[in-house]
């Protein structure tokens, strides 16, 4: 999880270059304007990058702690299994996202909500055999220690 944590910090500057370039692209003068587009575009720049790292086994956070994804042969995962492991690790969201659209909630409910079905989904990686998250299981991926390259 505190890889987790890590790459949030290092994608807050892949989305402060993405938002800047989007929205001088489109020429976006208040936040609210364009908000789905500019959603969906961080969707498509997230994937491009998780995409590229993953193929070649390793997000930049992951170096940092020494894990690469593998398949369950252990071998790189293609660019195509990277996709798909993009895509199944969104269900990490739909849950809370569902569970709060029809109400009228604050940003610190959903919040709350949010991460409570993270803790409930990271718990639940226990329970496979090898401590995969679902999505893994899904996509046919694990992770794996890796040690770091002598120099």
């Amino acid at each position: 999880m505190a890889c987790w944590v890590y790459e949030g910090i290092l994608l807050f500057g892949v989305v402060f270059i993405s938002g800047y370039l989007f929205s001088t692209l489109s020429q976006t003068r208040n936040a609210m304007d364009n908000r789905n587009a500019l959603q969906a575009f961080l969707f498509v720049i997230f994937g491009i990058y998780f995409v590229w790292f993953w193929a070649k086994g390793q997000t930049l956070a992951m170096k940092t702690w020494n894990i690469r994804v593998v398949d369950l042969n252990g071998k790189a995962i293609t660019q195509k299994r990277a996709l798909l492991r993009y895509v199944l690790s969104w269900v990490w969201f739909l849950p809370p996202l569902m569970a709060v659209a029809p109400f009228q909630l604050n940003g610190a409910e959903v919040g709350v909500i949010a991460v409570g079905w993270i803790a409930v989904w990271a718990l639940l990686s226990r329970f496979q055999s090898q401590g995969q998250f679902w999505h893994d299981v899904w996509a046919g991926t694990r992770l794996i220690s890796s040690q770091p390259l002598s120099r």
